[in-house]
């Protein structure tokens, strides 16, 4: 490719990433790669993904490759995250990374996306066989360690693993949150069958419906001893009806992912254990794993990033205080 058709292609990139919402302006000296990996996530807002993009940006800084972070403001807007997919696709880049909003809605558009360009998935799945490699936590295995914990919390305030329990997904039909609800209920049924699921809902991607969602939950359910908020968004909000009502030492909650404010309730008690991921290393190893397909390179077809539950206990370990305390800048 001469030099002048390669500045005229990446200029035409630019200008389709601008269309879309670019999480945070790229350094200006990563502009000058050769090679164009973009990674789209769910919620550029949210500082869960932020962290996937800090990962993503430091490898295209240590590879040499650029790295446009695009995405919706919101996990609802599944229209928007496949606009932004064809868009970034027409701009023929090396390779894509994507985190699929919602399992089947992308499902096609992927399938035709990767016609053109090899198509990384990380943290949540979709209903297409055509990525060339797939990077998230087993959330199966994920929904079990939130299951275990929130039996031994249970277990230390009441002394038995016994009581109702609800579950809360924030989204219907999300791949990730789907497993994790799997994996929670199977593993409630068969590791802790004192617990009994009373209630098993869904919010609507905002974190005040997780608020409201557990405010009347806790006034319907006197006897309530025990909450899985399976992502970040519902943590929020239940925590915040947990420290409200000032109920941490009579109902325990799980939740998925941190941030600040989760991590304050983990602190002040509103919250008894966090399941988390490490997303950094999913932004970083999907570029890196990106970049090896585009050229040509074999690649492991799923890879597991691993989750941890964290505790009031643990958190000071230093393994667990890297993935709380992510360098996102």
């Amino acid at each position: 490719m001469s030099i002048v058709k390669s500045l005229l292609s990446r200029r035409a990139f630019t200008a389709l990433a601008g269309a879309a919402v670019i999480a945070t302006a790229m350094p200006a000296t990563s502009f000058a790669a050769d090679v164009t990996i973009p990674i789209i996530v769910k919620d550029t807002t949210s500082f869960y993904w932020q962290i996937v993009l800090a990962g993503a940006r430091k490898a295209g800084k240590d590879l040499g490759v650029n790295v446009p972070e695009l995405g919706a403001q919101a996990e609802s807007d599944v229209n928007g995250q496949i606009s932004i997919l064809e868009n970034a696709v027409a701009g023929k880049p090396a390779a894509v990374v994507i985190s699929p909003t919602e399992f089947k809605a992308l499902g096609k558009p992927i399938d035709e996306a990767a016609k053109s360009v090899p198509i990384i998935g990380i943290d949540s799945g979709a209903d297409s066989k055509a990525f060339k490699s797939f990077l998230t936590t087993d959330n199966v295995q994920g929904g079990r360690i939130a299951a275990d914990g929130l039996a031994a919390a249970i277990k230390e305030m009441t002394g038995k693993e016994e009581g109702d329990i609800v579950i809360l997904t924030n989204l219907p039909g999300v791949g990730s949150l789907e497993q994790r609800r799997e994996g929670f209920l199977d593993q409630i049924k068969t590791k802790h069958p004192g617990l009994k699921v009373i209630a098993d809902k869904y919010g609507d991607g905002q974190a005040t419906t997780g608020l409201n969602m557990m405010t009347d939950l806790i006034t319907a359910n006197p006897n309530l001893v025990g909450v899985f908020a399976s992502n970040l968004i519902l943590a929020q909000g239940v925590g915040q009806a947990i420290a409200e009502n000032k109920l941490g030492d009579k109902i325990k909650v799980i939740g998925f992912d941190s941030d600040d404010k989760t991590v304050g309730f983990l602190k002040d008690g509103a919250i008894a254990g966090l399941v988390v991921q490490d997303p950094y290393r999913m932004g970083y190893d999907g570029v890196k794993t990106a970049l090896a397909v585009s050229k040509g390179e074999k690649v492991p077809e799923n890879v597991d990033t691993g989750a941890n539950l964290v505790t009031k206990a643990n958190m000071a370990d230093p393994k667990i205080d890297a993935l709380l305390n992510p360098k996102i800048k």
